[in-house]
């Protein structure tokens, strides 16, 4: 118990909200006293909680996470959610490509809630770096998913071209000049390629929406999370390149998602 206490105060002193959470995680990850103290001690330091446990809760699964790879945030849960109602009303086998996907969390995710609902699912990755690459791989392997490196499209494999029913595309989309706002935890240990999205937030975004028709199925959808203010300016670039645009927003998530539809004919 003094232990226990000492530990919430300690974290509670270094600003972290929910004080307790953390350290009764941290106190069930550590083997021994001293280890407790080393991870206490980065904790209060900022270093992400999800760092130090190597792994984050998302979408009710335990997701591994690695130093240097994009901790998936919750709100994403609703592109998930938004992207397991487009691929129901597909009623087929499915194809699912998470681009950009870091630790792999929302494809993981999305191929479970299909997998419980006995949706068939081909699930593939890919991210740009190695370390990304590497902590997905240990995620997606297990359900029989690959996992390429390479620039967005480029290391998918050829027989996905025109065939993705859900392209999830969590890609950077905060401004260059809004990083240094950002909190602590972000702004100085995740990776900037996973954060930064150019002058206004949508560089990355641009590159997909340019390629994403001719690698969906007709009828597949595009999937990215944006900023309320962001959104209409995305779909304007997603009108450019040939497909219908939308909108989805969440008040209890707090998240934006913008979906891009290949026509069916």
């Amino acid at each position: 118990m003094a232990a226990s206490t000492a530990v919430v105060a300690a974290l509670r002193a270094a600003g972290c909200v929910f004080a307790e959470d953390e350290a009764r995680l941290l106190i069930a990850a550590a083997a021994t006293d001293a280890e407790l103290d080393a991870l206490v001690a980065r904790r209060v330091c900022g270093t992400p909680l999800e760092y130090l446990l190597g792994w984050a809760e998302f979408h009710g699964l335990r997701v591994a996470v690695a130093p240097g790879v994009f901790v998936p945030r919750q709100r994403s849960a609703f592109l998930v959610e938004t992207a397991a109602d487009l691929a129901r009303a597909r009623s087929r086998h499915l194809v699912v490509v998470d681009l950009c996907c870091g630790s792999g969390a929302l494809g993981l995710a999305l191929a479970t809630m299909l997998a419980a609902e006995h949706t068939p699912v081909t699930l593939a990755a890919a991210d740009i770096d190695p370390v990304a690459v590497d902590c997905a791989r240990r995620n997606l392997t297990p359900i029989g998913a690959p996992v390429y490196q390479g620039d967005l499209f480029e290391p998918l494999p050829e027989e996905l071209h025109g065939c993705i029913d859900i392209l999830l595309a969590n890609t950077p989309y905060v401004p260059s000049d809004k990083i240094a706002q950002m909190p602590p935890e972000a702004r100085d240990h995740e990776p900037r390629t996973a954060l930064d999205g150019g002058p206004d937030g949508l560089d990355i975004f641009r590159r997909v929406a340019a390629d994403a028709r001719t690698w969906l199925a007709p009828g597949g959808h595009l999937l990215i999370e944006s900023s309320e203010a962001q959104a209409a300016f995305a779909l304007e670039v997603l009108a450019e390149h040939g497909l219908a645009g939308r909108v989805a927003e969440s008040d209890e998530h707090y998240a934006t998602v913008v979906i891009g539809t290949r026509p069916a004919r």
